[in-house]
């Protein structure tokens, strides 16, 4: 295995990331990202801004996207626990509507790539989670958009059992469904 392990998701374009992790008895090291090693697996990708959240257990972040400057991000946990979702909103994809999921967590130490032209979100499943993530576009509030978190077309099955209360964002609050939105990059 070399440096990293990149695995499919059934979606074109978006990916799990397995860092290899050196470990001692000091603790470990791990490379996040290296250019070179993802062009070489085929992923050609140029971040542009790093951002970081800190949320409490229940805290749903989403569906967000940005429709005029779509964001690429690579996405990972330092700190917690949270399941992660991208939904592809490419209209020529065959899987045009559809989401993967995967919990990303400190100790699995899993990123997950959501490419430009999809809605991402988390929710938190640990008592606090600190979330990290490279973009491949800078942040434009006057661009952003979402789509409700529980849109029945979408259909994701979040990890509900052990969250007592679903947190969102005033903003987050008002995102209509997929249809109703009809996002759709082409």
């Amino acid at each position: 295995m070399g440096k990293f392990n990149f695995i499919e998701t059934g979606i074109e374009e978006m990916f799990v990331v397995e860092p290899a992790i050196f470990e001692d008895n000091r603790g470990y090291f791990m490379e996040t990202y290296n250019e070179k090693d993802f062009k070489d697996a085929g992923h050609d990708l140029t971040f542009v801004q790093d951002n970081q959240s800190k949320s409490r257990k229940g805290v749903l972040r989403g569906l967000h996207l940005q429709v005029k400057y779509p964001q690429g991000k690579l996405v990972r946990v330092i700190n917690g626990e949270v399941f992660d979702v991208g939904v592809d909103l490419r209209a020529n994809s065959p899987t045009y509507g559809k989401w993967f999921g995967t919990i990303l967590s400190d100790k699995n130490k899993k990123q997950l790539f959501i490419p430009p032209k999809f809605a991402h979100g988390f929710l938190v499943l640990s008592d606090e989670a600190e979330f990290v993530y490279k973009c491949t576009e800078f942040y434009h509030g006057e661009d952003e958009s979402g789509i409700k978190w529980d849109d029945e077309d979408i259909a994701i099955d979040w990890p509900l059992n052990d969250i007592d209360e679903i947190i969102l964002s005033d903003k987050d609050k008002k995102w209509l469904g997929f249809k109703e939105s009809q996002i759709k990059y082409k």
